[in-house]
């Protein structure tokens, strides 16, 4: 039985090893809300992705992040929490006190005592789920979805829990300890992520037709990219606003600070991409959204909302540019993941330490903190290089490690046959697909019928001068309907 009792203002009050704990109810109701607005944002990834791709390779992507997003939500259950967030964790990893959430209830959570350590683990839950279902857009269009499952399992284990323990948990990961600033996620969510996208592109190799026309092609449906920007913002204001784990002053700041970063980011893509082409693209307005949602995260709790305008501009520009190199490099990132993700998160990191103010970051009534250079705290700086140059290597190496591991298991081959990748990983692989298109043989002689009934409307003249024509075509096409039938 939990040991709980409320309190006269109905908040819920507990006894732990003699000290007492008291959980506003507020608190835990934003909690809640923000881990459903962080939820969603999985999907709303996944949708994003499929309209930048090839309609054959779509629906492979929304697939991918909600089977992700499963496979990780049993590892947190078994081990992953406890590899993050135990207690008597270590510098770098923790132990297994919470196998399989054992003693995981209303004892005060290791990210901070406002919530019971249930509510953080299934917040933190959706962190982890998002993470590799970033990294996992660079298999699109080329690998097998099966071994997909298996690596995002075993890279949540190695190379997520070890970067979450290390950044957030407090009083034990070595960069927590360092002083390091990531009030979201630029380390462990983003620089993690965008590097785990290079190494697998890396690793896989070209798509087939790379250098030609073939790849040359538009995004299947941009609705698709609108409606995952639509999404990956209304859930950032959780994944940002939900990191103050309270209903907080800081909390609102950080959900004033990502929505104009990610408007600023947004409008200077699109800029970027207009002195080009002469084209307001809403694909290049939507990818501005999301860097300079990237660069605000790890700084979003901890400053104004003036230094947002330039994160959100300076973040945008930097991935903009950055979509070059993996020209420069002969890497087929198709998804510009890399960009994205990992320079946008090194920018929000190195900026943090620019702009990070500890007038902000008290906002929660936590105690003040050394800031970064507005601060004139100018060695701040430095950590957060530092925080950036080992989680983007710790990313890279064992995630190279992994996938070559991995791809000599029987069965669990990443790359698919030339034959399916022509075709579709759609087709070939989940054997549907993300939007039907009929062809002659598929319909019945009544469809069939009716089709041409259709063609011919269409194809009959309108003009007055031709007016007598068109109920001798209707009829004989309505004969040819009748015989069908």
């Amino acid at each position: 039985m939990v040991n709980s009792t409320l309190t006269p203002e109905h908040n819920i009050a507990t006894t732990i090893d003699g000290t007492e704990y008291i959980y506003n109810l507020g608190d835990i109701a934003w909690i809640i809300v923000a881990t459903a607005l962080v939820m969603i944002m999985i999907p709303g990834l996944g949708f994003f992705y499929a309209g930048l791709l090839r309609r054959k390779n779509a629906l492979a992507m929304i697939w991918m992040s909600m089977c992700v997003f499963a496979v990780v939500s049993i590892e947190w259950f078994f081990w992953g929490f406890s590899l993050a967030f135990s207690e008597k964790a270590g510098p770098f990893i923790g132990n297994l006190d919470h196998f399989g959430l054992m003693n995981v209830d209303i004892q005060p959570s290791v990210g901070g005592s406002t919530i019971p350590s249930l509510l953080y683990c299934i917040y933190q839950m959706m962190f982890a789920a998002i993470t590799p279902v970033i990294a996992c857009g660079a298999f699109a269009d080329r690998a097998r979805l099966g071994p997909i499952l298996v690596f995002a399992f075993c890279w949540s284990t190695i190379v997520y829990n070890p970067i979450a323990n290390w950044t957030w948990n407090v009083g034990n990961g070595w960069v927590n300890k360092l002083g390091g600033l990531d009030f979201a996620g630029g380390t462990p969510v983003h620089i993690s992520s965008g590097t785990a996208a290079l190494a697998i592109s890396i690793f896989l190799g070209k798509r087939h037709g790379y250098g030609t026309d073939t790849l040359a092609y538009r995004p299947y449906n941009v609705s698709y990219v609108v409606l995952g920007t639509v999404f990956l913002l209304f859930g950032w204001y959780g994944f940002n606003g939900g990191s103050a784990l309270g209903a907080n002053l800081r909390a609102v700041q950080a959900i004033m600070v990502t929505n104009t970063a990610a408007c600023m980011g947004g409008l200077t893509w699109m800029f970027w991409d207009w002195r080009l082409e002469r084209k307001w693209s809403a694909v290049g307005f939507c990818s501005g959204v999301i860097s300079g949602l990237v660069a605000i995260t790890p700084a979003s709790g901890y400053v104004g909302t003036p230094a947002s305008i330039a994160f959100g501009f300076v973040g945008a520009t930097a991935c903009n540019f950055a979509t070059g190199l993996k020209s420069l490099i002969k890497v087929d990132d198709s998804l510009d993941i890399f960009a994205a993700h990992a320079v946008g998160g090194i920018v929000g990191n190195l900026m943090t330490g620019l702009f990070a103010d500890n007038r902000v970051a008290s906002f929660d009534g936590s105690a003040l903190i050394p800031g970064g250079w507005i601060n004139h705290h100018y060695i701040q700086l430095a950590i957060q290089l530092l925080d950036c140059v080992t989680g983007l290597a710790w990313s890279f190496i064992v995630t190279m490690i992994l996938l070559f591991i991995i791809d000599r298991i029987p069965g669990l081959h990443f790359r698919c046959t030339e034959d399916e990748e022509i075709l579709g990983i759609d087709l070939a692989q989940i054997g549907e697909e993300v939007q039907y298109v009929p062809i002659a043989s598929d319909l019945s002689s009544e469809e069939r019928a009716n089709m041409d009934i259709g063609a011919k409307m269409q194809h009959t003249p309108s003009d007055s001068s031709h007016g007598e024509k068109i109920p001798e075509d209707l009829e004989a096409a309505q004969q040819v309907s009748m015989q069908a039938q």
